[in-house]
C-alpha cells in the first residue's frame, strides 16, 4: 500500500487549500493544469507550501480534515514551522 501525504497549496489570493494524495508532485501538476480540485481552477499562480507524509489513507484524511478545521494563523504556523503537527496526529488516531 502506497503511504498517503497531506498537501497545502497557496492561491494568487493568498487562500490555502488542504488535500491528500499518494504522489503530492503529480497531484500538485493536475492542480497546476487546472484539472482536479474545482476550488483551485482559475486561482494561479499556485505554489505548493507544505507536503507530510501521513501513512495509510483513513489517518490522512483525519489530519487533513483536522487541518482544515485550523485558523488562518495556525495553517501559517505550521507551513513555517511545522509547530502543532504533532496534535494533528493526535488527534487523528482510529
Amino acid at each position: 500500500m502506497p503511504d498517503w501525504y497531506v498537501y497545502m497549496v497557496r492561491c494568487r489570493d493568498g487562500s490555502l487549500y488542504t488535500g491528500i494524495a499518494t504522489d503530492v508532485e503529480r497531484r500538485f501538476a493536475e492542480h497546476q493544469d487546472n484539472r482536479g480540485a474545482k476550488y483551485l481552477r482559475g486561482r494561479g499562480p499556485l505554489a505548493l507550501v507544505f507536503k507530510q507524509r501521513i501513512g495509510h489513507r483513513g489517518q490522512a484524511l483525519k489530519v487533513e480534515q483536522n487541518i482544515k478545521r485550523l485558523p488562518r494563523h495556525a495553517k501559517e504556523r505550521l507551513i513555517q514551522t511545522g509547530t502543532g503537527l504533532k496534535e494533528l496526529f493526535a488527534d487523528s488516531k482510529p
